[in-house]
């Protein structure tokens, strides 16, 4: 249990049934009633952000997440499965969980957000950026670099992004996983 005085960014509070972390906070005493805490908090499972005023003094219940290192190793029918680099054991998780998962290789490493009480996966997260070779891309034709000009491409996952036009097939480049857009060029 915590009270609204030990609020702070990223603490992870249950409320309404579901987990949430404390993404803003700012406890106000007006000069009339009593003092209070607006919050904005985001779901840990569907990523929706709602705002939130607590009565200062309320006590609130804490959960404790833990970030661990996984390694993707392949998808099948249960879903992706990782294997934790430090016990070496496997979980399969779905889908929807994983924030861009056209975007996952054989052998990536990823960080798994576990519910510590009841060790249930509640997301898989990509590191900021990830290294893949294009496997197949228009040529680009010399002279048509003054615009910021883009043409699809397709990586090694199967993925398609834009991508600038001087990038050729077999190029490696880097992928932002948060907005699935091309970052640079991998010398």
């Amino acid at each position: 249990m915590a009270s609204t005085a030990d609020f702070k960014n990223g603490l992870v509070i249950e409320y309404n049934h579901d987990l949430y972390a404390i993404t803003e906070f700012q406890h106000v005493k007006p000069g009339k009633g009593p003092a209070f805490v607006r919050t904005k908090l985001k779901s840990i499972r569907t990523g929706k952000v709602l705002d939130n005023t607590f009565t200062a003094g309320v006590k609130v219940v804490t959960a404790r997440i833990e970030k661990r290192p996984h390694q993707f190793l392949f998808k099948d029918d249960y879903g992706y499965n990782l294997m934790n680099s430090e016990t070496f054991e496997q979980v399969a998780v779905p889908e929807e969980l994983i924030n861009a998962p056209q975007l996952m290789k054989d052998g990536q490493e990823v960080d798994v957000l576990f519910h510590a009480e009841t060790e249930s996966v509640l997301s898989v997260e990509l590191p900021a950026y990830v290294e893949l070779v294009v496997t197949y891309t228009e040529p680009g034709i010399k002279g048509d670099t003054a615009t910021n000009a883009t043409k699809p491409a397709t990586l090694e996952t199967g993925a398609e992004i834009q991508v600038p036009l001087f990038i050729n097939q077999d190029d490696k480049i880097k992928v932002d996983t948060r907005t699935n857009s091309y970052g640079e060029r991998v010398k």
